[in-house]
């Protein structure tokens, strides 16, 4: 990313949901801001140290642990999940009112980017969709990330500037399970290409390049799609994998056969199709992908050939 302005450096930023793309959007900010970091496991203390963020110890399921967040922040990233299937309410996110309910016992932070999802649109049935089109969540995964939006949101009439980005899926060679190998390996079968559904993509540097960005950038209440260019069918993505890494491409079955053999999971994921525009993220945000695309992004993984040697005529 480009220098951030010199005022930026005396910036406190609070990340919470510190994990893989919480610790990469922090190397952006080490240095130029104190970065602080919300953890439940004092086990990742040291290492978040060695990174050169500040760990506090602190339970977004547990209110009263919280305490300390209050009024430090003058910028909070929000990067943590909502609870799984089973713990809470099926469709709320107390989490995220957990945290703003604590931020809001002192001086508020001038601005906070949530971390959503693009789930939250539903089945689109493979259109373009711009971030003023209205969500229609179908899977109580995504009514939690609506839910949390909403928190937000309301945060936002406070004079907090709120942004939130709704994210497709995370890949990167350097991730763990970030990438499609493991399930290549599996032989995880795909939909024939009359069932098949479009999916986004974002490497997971990108993503947190663009979490930094809007950081600073993000226009109040305003809504972002950080996603790549590409645009292919989830089968089309698991071949094109396939043939980086040297592997063999998934079988194609029916909806029908993929319904009786699949995880519901999984299912979930190729029942919606949609194509996420990324206008705000370059024109706004101002965000250069350095992976415009998964062939760009798995190049690393790509199966090295060694060259033929012709034999002397």
């Amino acid at each position: 990313m480009g220098a951030l302005p010199s005022r930026f450096r005396k910036e406190r930023v609070l990340i919470i949901g510190c994990g893989d793309v919480g610790q990469r959007a922090a190397k952006h900010l080490v240095g130029r801001a104190r970065v602080v970091a919300l953890t439940s496991s004092p086990v990742k203390q040291a290492d978040f140290r060695t990174q050169g963020i500040v760990p506090v110890l602190g339970n977004l399921d547990f209110p009263e642990t919280l305490q300390r967040l209050a009024g430090w922040a003058t910028r909070v990233l929000h990067l943590a999940p909502p609870p799984s299937d089973r713990v809470g309410e099926w469709s709320t996110d107390p989490r995220t009112l957990n945290l703003i309910r604590a931020l809001k016992k002192r001086t508020l932070p001038r601005s906070l980017v949530y971390g959503s999802t693009s789930g939250v649109y539903g089945d689109c049935q493979g259109q373009w969709v711009s971030e003023s089109q209205p969500v229609k969540p179908h899977t109580p995964r995504a009514m939690r990330r609506v839910d949390a939006e909403k928190v937000v949101r309301f945060l936002g009439r406070s004079g907090v500037r709120t942004s939130i980005l709704r994210i497709p899926g995370i890949y990167a060679p350097d991730r763990v399970n970030g990438t499609p190998r493991e399930r290549l390996l599996k032989g995880t079968p795909v939909l024939v290409e009359a069932d098949d559904v479009y999916t986004n993509h974002i490497h997971s540097d990108d993503l947190a390049r663009a979490s930094v960005a809007a950081i600073w950038r993000g226009k109040p209440q305003r809504v972002y799609h950080v996603s790549d260019d590409t645009h292919l069918k989830m089968g089309d993505y698991f071949d094109a994998a396939a043939d980086l890494m040297g592997l063999k491409r998934p079988p194609r079955v029916p909806r029908s056969q993929a319904q009786e053999s699949l995880p519901l999971m999984l299912l979930s994921f190729m029942s919606e199709s949609r194509r996420l525009r990324n206008d705000r993220l370059k024109n706004e945000l101002r965000v250069p992908l350095k992976y415009p695309n998964v062939q760009i992004g798995l190049k690393p993984m790509a199966q090295k050939i060694e060259p033929i040697e012709l034999a002397p005529s």
